[in-house]
């Protein structure tokens, strides 16, 4: 399925492919929060319009990666991202990673638990068996999230620096109903 094809929707937040045109809004919307949870750096609008042509290339590929923005408001703004990947470190066979962050005026309305419950859904129509959120042990507000959207705890796993992240796992068939 190409980007072109893809919207995902509640009725309260919409979800599809991140592009390009998507570029200038996403670090206007960045804070120290994203920064530190996601990105690693603060962004350059340069870096992030070759991020997001990357997401796209990825979806017209087939590649692993389907990164999303999360749309909200009566003008569908960008208010976040929602990352599902199929493949990559620490992941069997059938598992598919969910990763999400929203800017700083969306938090606290219950949307980055909706993206992932979008976000998990698509994930077992592409055939993911099991979803996975990793969570840095500092960052109680995204286990939260994923607590609420139906994710239980399973065994740490490390970080690069050997430091731990608490991983969280929910059975994609449950999620496809």
């Amino acid at each position: 399925m190409s980007a072109s094809e893809v919207e995902l929707s509640d009725g309260t937040i919409t979800l599809r492919p991140l592009s390009p045109e998507d570029a200038e809004a996403h670090p206007a919307g960045e804070d120290e929060l994203l920064v530190r949870w996601l990105n690693g750096g603060p962004g350059t609008l340069g870096g992030v319009v070759a991020y997001f042509r990357h997401c796209r290339e990825q979806w017209d590929t087939a590649g692993p990666l389907r990164a999303f923005g999360i749309r909200a408001g009566a003008d569908a703004v960008l208010a976040g991202t929602v990352d599902v990947r199929f493949e990559g470190a620490g992941l069997l066979p059938g598992q598919v990673n969910l990763a999400y962050g929203l800017h700083p005026a969306w938090r606290g309305r219950g949307l980055a638990t909706r993206a992932v419950l979008l976000a998990a859904r698509y994930a077992a129509r592409e055939g993911g068996a099991e979803a996975v959120i990793q969570v840095d042990r500092d960052n109680p507000a995204s286990a939260a999230v994923a607590r609420r959207a139906g994710f239980t705890p399973a065994a740490p796993v490390p970080r690069a620096d050997g430091a731990p992240f608490d991983r969280y796992v929910r059975n994609l068939r449950a999620a496809s109903r």
